[in-house]
């Protein structure tokens, strides 16, 4: 056995070598985009599209390991929480520059934060640092800054939270977070985003709008080695059909919007790009939502009955099997997924049995909002035949995207949304995230995202004790607890999870790195930093 062992240990280490040895310095690739990009502003994006570019610019003082869920420290150095779970100080690293060559200090990390939270900004992420003591009076403008952001001295920095936040850390790792050098955002001001400036591993080198951005090598960047690549250019306007043959000819190496529908299966089933398609999981979930103030979604009995009606494996095919059925809220890829839970079984005449003791043993009538763009009102018929065969007679009413995003925010306009196109994607791997914008009280409000209007106080209470746990040893009884919250939301059926998307990536073979960084949990859709080319010579 001990033989096995070292064997075992000298392989991995020469597979190490092999795997090392094959990285190269230099080159470049090309990456595609049907649509121009909006801004690269750390505090402003917020769409897939710009996530990755942006990380590929900017830094916070947490980020994930790569092609996982892992946090550790990035432009910190090290940190510390305080017994209480109230207090976070950050030590940042030595010698980090901006792009412009001046070093980062803590007074940077807490103008950035400020800018993001400061109501002038605008920024989409102001919410997400909720904890922070005095959030409220800044936010809404009442006071000038944050005291609870304090910089101690040049390389050291700590937060004082209001209440303790198991969350904090995911926080400070999303690009809402990231470090930005105030010279250079009172430079631009409003154009901050089409010249931005930051620590990261590639910088703006040239952005002809409508046409392409190129990123090239930091060579001031903090981690040894990295980037590998020289250049990144991001061509726009492509149409994917368009780019998808110019990566088959060579002359793309990330066609970034994914293989097109229409030519999904053809190319999945081609052995000539077998090699080249990665399949990842993502942190998302397509659902039902069924508005609980509105009759008859009021009756558990009735939510439950529809959890039993839909069949997930067969709506899952509308879209060419990149999905898999899903059982719970939270997709499998997320820490405090429960593997034990089954879910609802596919069973109409068990539904039908619920829906009679519900007492509609003819079933009733409804609508189902969903939004008129492609693939989902086919979705959107699929359910409609499934809730069909148990008595429910769903219209449905297929509207714009916004429209329906209105009429989920109204509690008496939408019995049912299917939420496909619109459906949750994790901002950070971390079950309180799926939970107080979609299934809390918080979220049940006029012009929410909790379109089933679902509010159950006790469970609300257990997920703010959960998120209290910030202690490391308390984290594997805080994702025990929120795997109990998500099956007790469950037993309460305010939802059908449906499916969980897969993401398809498909690049040239050119193109070195392991696969987890072109199907990245976090860094959507490419962790350009560690990709690198084949052919430098």
């Amino acid at each position: 056995m001990k033989k096995l062992v070292m064997t075992t240990a000298l392989s991995c280490l020469l597979a190490s070598a092999v795997a090392m040895a094959e990285v190269k310095q230099g080159g470049s690739m090309i990456v595609t985009y049907k649509d121009d990009v909006s801004t690269l502003d750390p505090a402003i994006g917020y769409d897939w599209q710009n996530w990755s570019m942006i990380k590929s610019l900017f830094n916070g003082l947490m980020d994930y390991k790569p092609g996982t869920t892992e946090l550790v420290p990035d432009l910190a150095e090290s940190y510390t929480i305080s017994d209480d779970g109230k207090t976070y100080t950050f030590k940042l690293k030595d010698g980090v520059k901006f792009h412009n060559g001046r070093e980062v200090t803590a007074t940077d990390v807490k103008y950035s934060i400020e800018r993001t939270v400061n109501p002038e900004t605008q920024s989409p992420g102001a919410g997400f640092f909720g904890s922070l003591e005095g959030f409220d009076a800044f936010n809404s403008g009442q006071s000038k800054g944050l005291d609870s952001i304090k910089v101690l001295d040049d390389q050291t920095v700590s937060f004082q939270l209001a209440r303790p936040d198991a969350t904090f850390l995911h926080v400070l790792a999303i690009n809402f977070s990231f470090v930005v050098p105030q010279e250079e955002v009172e430079k631009w001001g409003a154009d901050f985003g089409k010249h931005p400036v930051g620590t990261g591993a590639f910088k703006l080198d040239e952005w002809k709008l409508g046409q392409n951005l190129t990123f090239v090598r930091n060579q001031d960047y903090n981690k040894p080695g990295l980037p590998y690549l020289d250049e990144i250019r991001f061509e726009v306007g492509q149409e994917p059909i368009v780019a998808l043959l110019r990566l088959e000819k060579g002359e793309v190496d990330i066609a970034g919007d994914g293989i097109p529908p229409a030519k999904f299966l053809q190319i999945k089933n081609n052995p000539q790009y077998k090699s080249l398609i990665i399949a990842g999981d993502q942190l998302h979930t397509g659902y039902i939502t069924m508005n609980v103030k509105m009759k008859p979604f009021d009756n558990v009995k009735v939510r439950q009955a529809a959890n039993m009606a839909i069949n997930k494996r067969r709506t899952a095919q509308i879209i060419n099997g990149r999905a898999t059925p899903a059982n719970q809220p939270l997709p499998p890829a997320m820490p405090g997924y429960s593997t034990s839970y089954e879910g609802y079984p596919y069973d109409p005449e068990g539904a039908k049995k619920l829906l009679a003791e519900a007492g509609l043993p003819d079933g009733f009538t409804t609508e189902l909002y969903v939004a008129n763009t492609d693939p989902q009102p086919r979705i959107a018929q699929a359910i409609q035949q499934d809730l069909s065969k148990i008595g429910i007679k769903a219209d449905i009413k297929a509207l714009a995207q916004a429209n329906v995003i209105a009429a989920g925010g109204d509690a008496q306009q939408a019995p049912m949304i299917w939420s496909g196109g619109m459906a949750w994607i994790a901002d950070f791997p971390d079950p309180s995230n799926f939970y107080g914008p979609i299934l809390g009280c918080g979220g049940a409000v006029d012009g929410g995202w909790n379109w089933a209007w679902y509010c159950n106080e006790s469970l609300d209470e257990r997920a703010a004790i959960a998120d209290a746990m910030v202690a490391e040893d308390q984290q594997a009884a805080r994702m025990k607890e929120w795997e109990s919250i998500y099956i007790d939301v469950m037993a309460d059926a305010p939802w059908v999870p449906v499916f969980n998307e897969r993401r398809y990536t498909i690049r040239s073979e050119r193109l070195g790195g392991g696969e987890s960084l072109f199907v990245d949990p976090v860094h959507i859709p490419v962790n350009y930093e560690n990709v690198w080319a084949k052919d430098v010579q």
